[in-house]
């Protein structure tokens, strides 16, 4: 049973891209699809999708077949993250993991928060494999949906729906305080991480033969931190400076 919700102008769902990764069954991208459309979200990208928009997936979307056909079939994770402030990555893995997990229930507020003024992306891995760590560092967070703990298999219909549920009854709940600053996009924070790779191999303090888990590390740092603008050009700049001084010395 459905509710009707009147939302205000600007509405964050707008903003909120949900992302599948490696899809490989035709049938889960027609729920996704139809999970999204029912809670109000519309912004659909498939990483490297393991099968076509077929006749089985419209039939799956039911009255959401519009969600498919504008779906945007992305090479690379990178490319689906183009432009956001912020991407959780829906995994039931936790414990060998360091980025910072919230249910969807608590990560709500903020992902609707960001999405007022900027995009966000929900990231979701294949069937069989779910999200590899390369993919999963590209994340800030982490979203685990409380499941019995003797069976957390979800289907992929199933978990985009859990966590579209939690954006529409938030955003219906109450007024979204939108960020008094200006985050960093997904772009600026992989420059940063890769200038700090290089200065800091080049300065002698990361070995590349055996990095250990200095960048994972980095990774956690500034996942926790949410950089805004201006903090990546100090960071920039501190890296610059760290290598002009060592080639100078």
């Amino acid at each position: 049973m459905g509710g009707d919700f009147t939302l205000k102008p600007g509405n964050p769902l707008d903003n909120i891209r949900v992302v599948l990764v490696e899809t490989s069954h035709p049938g889960n991208l027609g729920a996704a699809a139809r999970a999204m459309k029912v809670m109000g979200l519309s912004n659909l990208y498939l990483v490297n999708p393991k099968c076509a928009i077929d006749d089985e997936a419209r039939a799956r979307a039911s009255g959401a077949v519009d969600v498919l056909d504008a779906a945007r079939i992305c090479a690379s994770l990178d490319e689906a993250l183009a432009g956001t402030v912020l991407a959780a990555a829906c995994t039931s893995r936790r414990r060998d993991l360091p980025h910072p997990a919230y249910t969807p229930r608590q990560a709500a507020p903020e992902l609707l928060s960001q999405a007022g003024s900027a995009p966000v992306a929900i990231v979701y891995g294949s069937e069989t494999f779910g999200l590899a760590n390369e993919h999963l560092g590209k994340c800030r967070w982490l979203l685990n949906i409380p499941t019995n703990p003797d069976y957390a298999s979800l289907n992929l219909g199933a978990a985009v729906q859990v966590v579209a549920y939690e954006l529409r009854c938030t955003l219906a709940d109450g007024t979204l305080d939108l960020p008094a600053f200006v985050p960093a996009s997904h772009e600026e924070v992989e420059g940063l991480i890769g200038a700090l790779e290089e200065t800091l191999v080049e300065i002698g303090f990361l070995d590349p033969r055996q990095p250990k888990r200095l960048m994972p590390r980095l990774r956690r740092f500034f996942a926790r931190a949410g950089l805004e603008k201006e903090e990546v050009a100090i960071w920039r700049g501190i890296a610059g400076a760290a290598r002009s001084r060592g080639r100078s010395g």
